[in-house]
């Protein structure tokens, strides 16, 4: 705990900061490699994951301007702000989205877009346990609104936050300390929020946007009491990057001027009945580590098959997005899409079951395991049976036999797939190898590819939620 002329050099000082290790990486370089990774927040602002499918606003923003540019997006969920600087700067990411406000003190680090947004900072607190008994004159009896109210009273803010120069200068602005308490940088602002709602703390600082999110879960906070004027929100990029910031101002600046920008911000911060809805949703991965209803069922049926349960949750997701009602115009039914053919070989019959539907799915994917047994790697075994479980194991054998033709290696995915591809060509689909002929190739890898791409976003919030810090003293 620290008064203010005690506050210490915070993360946000320095960040560790060394131009001379700085990743010369601009817009060409990034062109050329064919993808950005944005480093994100596990957050209601940030990156979330709702009934299994990835959201929020800066994800949906980034994910835009990703498809603006034709250029592939990966996100990098990282807790801490100093280690999302440290991995902007060394090249293992291309921008930082933290629902960033520009400082002065940040400008000598990183350079700042155009803002997408503005915000203040504000004051959250908690009301009286009864408030609802109570009437407003009361309530706000009970709260601070006048930030000079704020002298002798500790807040307590994540380590490295702007929040801290912010309360700094409103102390010296007020004439009296105020009691700051900087938290360990990888206790996020919505975990401190949580603490307040809990009663272990009466006061910490966040974003205007993203304390009225946390506002519509806990009705018993209070976010009305702002502490600063508008602040700009933007995205960080490295200071040698000229193109590549360019390239995100000129859009940024273009979006900002459309319908589809503002339909997003209200969907997030404005729209009470949508975000409610997520927000209390058991699928909400800022409430639990639950991607869907079948959770349960996911990790058993995961088990049989020596598979990650999320890995499963996956394909599930990619398949039906768990839907168990959901059927497609060729008759696939259920979770995992399952043919009644295909199911009635295995003793299913009634595929709208979740249960009876995984059964039968499970009982295919051991099937294709016995197919597959010999490419010893269990990881790249996963992604030919998943490629097998879409388009038919016999296509994916075509493919093994031209990259070994070819000289490619056969139990290696990557090489499988470019054969794969190429069974829309006719060169490759009338090659005598070839015994299952014509295949749109693209759509089996796409498929690999996109489920690899949701598990290790399931990983990534999964483990983003269960790093969940204790609050210090």
């Amino acid at each position: 705990m620290t008064a203010l002329e005690d506050v210490p050099q915070t993360a946000d000082s320095t960040f560790g900061y060394d131009p001379e290790q700085m990743t010369q990486v601009d817009f060409e370089q990034i062109k050329e490699r064919g993808y950005f990774t944005a480093i994100v927040d596990n957050s209601s602002t940030g990156m979330f994951l709702y009934r299994g499918e990835p959201m929020g606003y800066e994800y949906e923003l980034l994910t835009l301007f990703a498809q603006s540019i034709g250029i592939e997006i990966r996100f990098d969920i990282t807790p801490s702000l100093e280690d999302g600087f440290r991995k902007l700067n060394t090249g293992q990411g291309d921008i930082l989205a933290y629902n960033l406000s520009v400082t002065k003190e940040r400008q000598r680090f990183m350079e700042f877009t155009t803002p997408h947004n503005f915000v203040r900072q504000v004051l959250v607190q908690r009301k009286p346990n009864n408030w609802r008994d109570m009437k407003l004159h009361e309530i706000e009896k009970t709260l601070l609104r006048n930030p000079i109210e704020l002298i002798g009273k500790e807040v307590y803010v994540r380590k490295g936050s702007a929040y801290t120069n912010r309360l700094k200068h409103l102390a010296e602005e007020i004439g009296g300390d105020i009691l700051i308490v900087e938290e360990f940088d990888e206790l996020e602002t919505e975990a401190l929020i949580e603490l307040v709602v809990e009663g272990n703390i009466d006061f910490t600082v966040a974003d205007e946007d993203v304390a009225l999110v946390n506002a519509r879960y806990f009705p018993i906070l209070d976010v009305k009491t702002a502490i600063s004027f508008p602040q700009q929100i933007a995205w960080g990029v490295r200071k040698n990057a000229p193109q590549w910031l360019d390239t995100l101002n000129a859009w940024i600046g273009e979006m900002k001027r459309t319908t589809e920008y503002y339909a997003l911000y209200d969907k997030y911060f404005k729209s009470t009945r949508k975000s409610k809805e997520m927000v209390e949703s058991d699928f909400f991965s800022k409430n639990s580590e639950r991607i869907s209803p079948y959770d349960s069922i996911i990790k058993l049926s995961a088990a049989k098959i020596n598979w990650d349960w999320q890995l499963l949750a996956a394909q599930i997701s990619k398949e039906s997005r768990f839907d168990p009602r959901a059927e497609s115009w060729v008759g696939a039914r259920g979770l995992m899409q399952v043919m009644p053919k295909t199911g009635k070989s295995y003793g299913v019959r009634n595929l709208f079951n979740p249960s009876q539907n995984l059964k039968a799915g499970i009982r295919h994917i051991l099937w294709l395991q016995d197919v597959w047994k010999d490419i010893d790697d269990e990881e790249e075994k996963a992604k030919f049976v998943l490629a097998s479980y879409n388009v038919g194991q016999g296509h994916v054998q075509d493919a093994v036999r031209l990259a070994e033709k070819y000289s490619a290696d056969s139990e290696d995915w990557e090489d499988v797939a470019k054969y794969l591809r190429l069974k829309s060509k006719k060169k490759y689909y009338t090659d005598p190898v070839v015994k299952f002929g014509y295949c749109r190739g693209d759509e089996p890898v796409d498929y690999v590819a996109d489920i690899l791409y949701r598990y290790s976003r399931y990983l990534q919030l999964d483990q983003s939620v269960s790093q969940a810090v204790e609050p210090g003293g």
